[in-house]
C-alpha cells in the first residue's frame, strides 16, 4: 500500500518506456542530445570528449514528428463544425476554449497531435470558484465559467475505477510560489479527483512529506475527465500507434552519426613516412622544404570510401522504411459494424486507423461538452464534426507526375487533371475549372507548341 499520491502505478511505469522513446523525437534535436547515451550509444574504447564531440555535432531527421504533424494536419483539413444540438451557451463558450485563448479547433489540433505522438491524452472539464453564489444568474454576472484543462500523458501518475467508471484521478502539475522578495520558483503538486470533491498536495518542506494544501469539492456527481485513445491497451493505458516509426527514426539518428563521423574520418588524409632515421622530425609548411633521409619516402594515405556509400544507401532505405512506416495510418481496412441498425450501411465500410483516431477524437470533445453542459445544468453538450483528408494518394510529389503523365497520354481530361491537383492543395480552390479554360484559350499556344 502507498500514501504517496505521486506514486505511480505499473501502467504508467510501462507507458513511460514507450514515452523515453517519443518524447526526444517529438522535441528534436537538442532533445535528442540531452539524451546522451541512451539514444546515442558511445563506441567501445570512444574517449569521451571524442563521444561528446560527435554528440554535440549529430542532428536529427525528424520523421516522427513531421509524421505525427502531417496526420494531424489531415484529421483538420478542413475547420470543425459544431453541431445543431450544442447548446448556444457552449458555442459561446468555444470561442475561448481554455480561457487562454485557443478556440475549439486550435486546442482540438494541439490536443490531437500529442494524444497521436504518445498514444493518448487527457483533458477536464473545470470550473472557475464561483464563491458564494446562489444561482446560475449571479454565477454569469461574476463571469465564472466552465473551461478546459489539457493533461498531458506524462503528468499522470494513477487512476482508479470502479465498475468501468473513474473513482480517481492523480496528476502532477506545476505550480509558481514567491520565492523572496521579488523572485519566484516552480514546484511540483499533485491533483486528486473524485467523485464530487478535489485536492491538491504539496510537499511539506521540512519532513518531505506530502500534505494537503487545498481541498474542495464541485457542483458535478462524477469526474469531469476524459481520455482520448489513438491505441488503447487498457483504462488509461495506451501504446504509441506509430511506436515502430519512433524506434527506425532512433536507428536512423545514430546511423546518421556514424556516417558524419565516418564522413569527417574519410576527409582528413593520413600521412605515413617510412624511413629507418629514428631522428628524423617532419615540419610540413607551405614555406619550408622538408628534406628526407636517403631511401625515405612519405605518403598519404585516404579512404577509398567504400563504407561511406554503404552507409549512404543504408540511410536511405531507413529513410524508405519510415516513409512506409507513417502511411500505414492512412491504409485502409475493414472496419465492424458499430451497432446493428448500421448494418446494413456498414457492413463493407473501410477505414484507415486515421480516420478512425478521428471519429474517436469527436467522441473525446463530445464527452468534454457534455461535461461542459453538467456544470451549466444543460441537459445536453452536443457534438462536434470532423472532416479530415484520409486519401492516401493525396500526396502531390508522388500522385501528381503519375496523373500529368496520364494526361500527356490522352488517359486524363485536362479538367480531370485540375480538379485532382486542385484537390491536393496545390492549385487553389478559388480558382475554377471554366474560367480557368478561358484564360487557357485566350493565352494561346505554349512555347512548346508553336
Amino acid at each position: 500500500m502507498s500514501d504517496d499520491p505521486s506514486a505511480t502505478l505499473p501502467a504508467v511505469d510501462r507507458m513511460r518506456a514507450y514515452w523515453a522513446v517519443v518524447a526526444p523525437l517529438m522535441d528534436g534535436t537538442q532533445a535528442m542530445r540531452d539524451q546522451g547515451e541512451k539514444l546515442l550509444p558511445r563506441y567501445p574504447a570512444e574517449e569521451q570528449e571524442s563521444y561528446n564531440q560527435r554528440l554535440a555535432l549529430s542532428t536529427l531527421l525528424p520523421a516522427y514528428a513531421e509524421t505525427v504533424s502531417n496526420n494531424t494536419s489531415r484529421v483538420f483539413a478542413e475547420p470543425l463544425q459544431l453541431g445543431d444540438d450544442v447548446p448556444e451557451a457552449i458555442q459561446a463558450l468555444c470561442n475561448d476554449f481554455d480561457t487562454c485563448g485557443n478556440d475549439l479547433n486550435s486546442w482540438s489540433a494541439s490536443a490531437f497531435e500529442i494524444g497521436l505522438g504518445f498514444g493518448l491524452c487527457h483533458a477536464f472539464i473545470d470550473h472557475q470558484p464561483v464563491g458564494d453564489v446562489r444561482n446560475l444568474a449571479e454565477e454569469k454576472a461574476l463571469g465564472a465559467r466552465p473551461y478546459v484543462v489539457f493533461v498531458h500523458p506524462a503528468q499522470v501518475r494513477g487512476w482508479r475505477e470502479q465498475g468501468g467508471k473513474l473513482v480517481m484521478v492523480r496528476y502532477a502539475e506545476s505550480a509558481s510560489v514567491p520565492d523572496g522578495v521579488f523572485g519566484s520558483k516552480t514546484i511540483t503538486q499533485i491533483r486528486v479527483f473524485e467523485p464530487g470533491s478535489w485536492k491538491i498536495y504539496r510537499k511539506n518542506a521540512d519532513s518531505g512529506e506530502w500534505e494537503i494544501y487545498q481541498e474542495g469539492e464541485t457542483s458535478l456527481k462524477h469526474i469531469p475527465w476524459a481520455t482520448f485513445y489513438t491505441k488503447r491497451v487498457g483504462c488509461m493505458e495506451a501504446k504509441p500507434p506509430l511506436l515502430e516509426l519512433a524506434h527506425l527514426n532512433v536507428k536512423h539518428w545514430q546511423s546518421q552519426s556514424d556516417q558524419d563521423n565516418l564522413l569527417h574520418i574519410a576527409r582528413v588524409p593520413l600521412l605515413f613516412m617510412f624511413t629507418d632515421d629514428e631522428n628524423f622530425q617532419l615540419v610540413i609548411s607551405s614555406g619550408q622544404a622538408t628534406r628526407m633521409p636517403k631511401d625515405g619516402d612519405a605518403k598519404y594515405v585516404e579512404h577509398t570510401g567504400a563504407a561511406i556509400e554503404a552507409g549512404r544507401l543504408s540511410l536511405q532505405d531507413l529513410v524508405e522504411d519510415m516513409r512506409m512506416s507513417g502511411a500505414k495510418l492512412l491504409q485502409k481496412d475493414k472496419q465492424q459494424t458499430k451497432t446493428a441498425a448500421q448494418a446494413n450501411e456498414e457492413a463493407a465500410q473501410e477505414l484507415s486507423p486515421l480516420a478512425r483516431m478521428s471519429e474517436q477524437f469527436s467522441d473525446f470533445l463530445a464527452q468534454l461538452l457534455q461535461y461542459t453542459a453538467d456544470y451549466l445544468k444543460q441537459p445536453e453538450g452536443g457534438h462536434v464534426e470532423m472532416r479530415g483528408n484520409f486519401d492516401s494518394d493525396c500526396a502531390p510529389e508522388i500522385s501528381l507526375p503519375f496523373l500529368l503523365n496520364m494526361a500527356n497520354a490522352s488517359k486524363l481530361s485536362d479538367e480531370s487533371l485540375f480538379s485532382e491537383a486542385q484537390r491536393r492543395g496545390v492549385i487553389s480552390d478559388e480558382l475554377d475549372w471554366v474560367n480557368e479554360k478561358a484564360r487557357i484559350e485566350e493565352q494561346g499556344p505554349a512555347l512548346g507548341e508553336m
